[in-house]
């Protein structure tokens, strides 16, 4: 039962303490954390910056499924117009019913280079995926011009289940890196990521915020 009990309310996540628990051991990060996290950079950190946009793990899985005439019921209400740069954390979950799926990686599109960006902590795992989504996007966010597609080389994972912190630490780096230099393209992925101490840091977050309320 003790699994069940709400940890944190914050915005629209809901955390419970199932959700948190994954966050203490060598566990694969679920939609929860992952667009908690989400919206703490949203909140928080980047919040005073108006061009960045982070779009949680359930609102990118509906864009997957829907079609192309319906992508501005979701990306309208998030004012995607004003946005110089859109994160996406992707899975490779293809149902349209269920969460789940067993790999994440980041797609990154960047207005002011006419980019998708695709960092994937598995190598072509998620490619097809990405590439599938990107196109899907296209049709959106591009009414005549093509939108370049790049893999941009990352740190890769050392394990089955580490894929939700790299996403996570990816789209930290990267939203700061656009922040202070406006583009992101030049930014170097390649440097040192420590899983279990980014997850010990989101859980002293999630426990201040906690105990703040």
């Amino acid at each position: 039962m003790a699994k069940a009990y709400v940890v944190l309310s914050f915005h629209e996540t809901l955390l419970h303490q199932s959700d948190v628990e994954l966050l203490t051991g060598p566990h694969w990060l679920n939609d929860t954390i992952i667009s908690f996290y989400f919206e703490y950079l949203e909140k928080v950190k980047f919040s005073d910056s108006n061009d960045i946009l982070f779009v949680s793990p359930e609102v990118t899985q509906c864009i997957k499924m829907v079609s192309s005439e319906e992508i501005k019921i979701f990306l309208e209400p998030l004012n995607i117009e004003t946005k110089k740069f859109v994160f996406f954390a992707l899975n490779d979950n293809s149902s349209p019913d269920t969460a789940g799926g067993s790999h994440w990686s980041l797609l990154v599109y960047s207005k002011v280079e006419n980019c998708f960006f695709h960092l994937d902590s598995s190598s072509g795992s998620n490619h097809n995926v990405a590439w599938d989504f990107a196109s899907h996007l296209m049709t959106y966010l591009s009414r005549a011009d093509l939108i370049n597609f790049v893999d941009k080389e990352c740190v890769q994972q050392s394990n089955g289940y580490d894929c939700g912190i790299h996403v996570i630490c990816n789209t930290e780096r990267l939203a700061e890196f656009a922040r202070s230099h406006r583009e992101i393209n030049s930014c170097d992925m390649m440097m040192r990521i420590n899983p279990s101490a980014k997850r010990k840091e989101i859980l002293t977050i999630i426990q201040n915020l906690a105990s703040s309320r």
